[in-house]
């Protein structure tokens, strides 16, 4: 018998996480960017610039922006001069992003329909592999982080920024009373689906604390693994090189 995964707080198969994954990226995609304003404060824009940052792009280096989405990330890293492909298991979410592309002028950006857990490029095809928040929806997180040590070349870098459990005890409760209250009314009212955002909401819960996490990191391969906490954890930038 298969064994069961979590989708959210519900047991289910990793077939039927994979879907339903995908359903609520297809439900949210046209709101995806409006929320992520109002669910953080804002405070998602700074997260990202501070993780760019840490990736340090370079002209003319060959990118691979996982779950890229609707482009945040990787608009940010192409203005630097990077070769950007933006991957995302969901076809609805890329094309928001090319359109903001085609609004912004952003260049140097492809686009591609790819699952994480098995990725059709080549090994050694990427200098750099970023993931922002987008690993703790993935089916098979491990097959995931070997794919992406697999498509890193030797010196490649990975970066992932993604959330966690906050270790401030005042901070942690609160926030969890308002992602829990809030956050799905928000999802109801401005995108219209509660349960999607009830379900993001769940898979952050659910997703390992970031000392577990950076051993799995470690486990693919990858080393040089360290985390950099922010609000004592919750937002996390997990980092590691392929040699």
């Amino acid at each position: 018998m298969t064994a069961k995964v979590n989708f959210g707080d519900e047991l289910v198969s990793p077939e039927e996480k994979t879907r339903r994954v995908g359903a609520v990226f297809t439900s949210v995609a046209r709101r995806y960017d409006v929320m992520n304003d109002l669910m953080s404060g804002g405070l998602h824009r700074l997260w990202k610039d501070r993780f760019v940052a840490r990736v340090k792009p370079r002209p003319g280096e060959r990118i691979l922006d996982m779950a890229g989405g609707t482009g945040d990330v990787a608009f940010r890293m192409a203005r630097r001069g990077a070769r950007v492909t933006v991957a995302d298991i969901n076809p609805d979410m890329l094309e928001v992003g090319r359109e903001r592309a085609r609004t912004r002028g952003v260049e140097r950006l492809d686009w591609q329909v790819e699952d994480a857990q098995g990725l059709t490029f080549e090994d050694r095809s990427f200098d750099a592999y970023t993931i922002a928040f987008g690993i703790r929806n993935v089916t098979d997180i491990g097959a995931a982080l070997r794919e992406a040590w697999r498509v890193l070349d030797r010196g490649g870098r990975f970066y992932c920024l993604e959330f966690s459990t906050s270790e401030w005890p005042g901070f942690a409760s609160a926030y969890e009373a308002y992602a829990q209250s809030v956050i799905p009314r928000l999802g109801r009212a401005v995108a219209g689906d509660e349960a999607s955002y009830r379900y993001l909401v769940e898979s952050i819960r659910r997703f390992p604390r970031a000392q577990a996490f950076e051993r799995m990191i470690a486990d693919a391969g990858f080393i040089r693994v360290a985390v950099e906490p922010m609000l004592g954890g919750l937002v996390a930038i997990h980092s590691g090189w392929k040699i």
